[in-house]
């Protein structure tokens, strides 16, 4: 009975940890933004490659490496850009967790020796590194999404 409490309190200081790592690297786009000494945002910065993926979408005009805010589409593009980063690097650690969790459970499914215990225990690990490689892949949908719910 305390083991199942300790496993709960573990998942939800993991969830909590997650959601912590989201907010952040929502709010971290808003801080890189910020160009001059004062902290205006006057826009973000984007690389050219970044304005690319966007084409077809918005039209976005760099200045020195900036979308400036006094530009129509610009708040549009630091939208999109955002959306895209934050989706990428989501991808990126789900895809690296997840085959780590898969290489994990092949260990432990091979360490094993046909005990029930262990090979459940590996299954579900398996089993877990599938749903998040199939949570990673939905993160590569989301800026379409983005783009059809904000009519871009």
């Amino acid at each position: 009975m305390i083991k199942n409490k300790f496993v709960n309190m573990k998942k939800k200081i993991l969830g909590l940890i997650v959601l912590a790592l989201c907010v952040t690297s929502l709010g971290a786009g808003l801080v890189y933004a910020a160009d001059d000494a004062t902290g205006a945002l006057d826009g973000c910065k984007m690389t050219q490659a970044q304005v690319n993926r966007l084409t077809g979408t918005v039209t976005c005009t760099l200045v020195d490496g900036v979308c400036k805010y006094t530009s129509s589409n610009c708040g549009m593009c630091c939208l999109l850009n955002s959306v895209y980063n934050v989706t990428d690097w989501i991808f990126i650690i789900l895809i690296t967790i997840s085959s780590l969790m898969i290489i994990w459970g092949a260990i432990m499914f091979t360490t094993s020796s046909g005990d029930p215990e262990k090979t459940g225990k590996a299954r579900q690990l398996i089993i877990f590194a599938a749903v998040g490689i199939v949570v990673a892949l939905f993160s590569r949908a989301v800026p379409p999404i983005v783009k059809m719910v904000i009519g871009v």
